[in-house]
């Protein structure tokens, strides 16, 4: 027997209330318009969008001269500081004891002169920079690598005094 207290499922379903849709104005999509329309707005945003995109690119692809570009007299005139320095470095005693100072500065300063003519495209392709380049690489490599005291090798102290001979005369010739 059933018990009074138990609950017991209907044999009615109750039915669920419609969802009812959001009501959509018919102004919200413009008619359809006749093909002329169509073509003529379809010109107007391919000319608008070729516009944007040269406005866009134009800088990218037209050369722009860097604010930090420098003048080929001051190229020049840093071109030989550094080359005195290097000069003057190279030619003291390892029993100096400005020796360490000297190496300080000249390390200072041509890393000043690449950092300042490396992005320089003008520049890239003389044979002063080139060749000074060079000089520094192998001057401040030696000096990283065995210390400010080291005395450079013969050979390679005469290969970038001849660099900084040829890079002297490049200068004056304008190269």
């Amino acid at each position: 027997m059933a018990s009074p207290t138990l609950l017991t499922p209907t044999s009615r379903l109750k039915p669920l209330s419609p969802i009812k849709p959001k009501p959509t104005p018919t102004t919200a999509f413009p008619p359809p318009t006749p093909p002329q329309q169509q073509i003529r707005n379809h010109l107007l945003r391919r000319h608008f969008l070729s516009l944007a995109t040269a406005v866009l690119t134009s800088p990218l692809i037209l050369p722009v001269t860097p604010a930090f570009a420098a003048s080929d007299e001051e190229y020049v005139k840093d071109t030989e500081e550094v080359i005195g320095k290097v000069r003057t470095t190279m030619n003291m005693d390892k029993s100096d004891p400005n020796v360490a100072d000297a190496v300080a500065v000249l390390r200072e300063t041509s890393n000043s002169w690449v950092a300042k003519y490396r992005r320089e495209k003008a520049l890239l392709g003389r044979a002063s920079f080139r060749d000074i380049y060079s000089a520094l690489n192998a001057v401040t490599g030696h000096y990283i690598s065995f210390g400010p005291t080291a005395p450079i090798p013969s050979k390679r102290k005469a290969r970038i005094l001849e660099e900084m001979d040829t890079a002297e005369k490049a200068l004056l010739r304008g190269r």
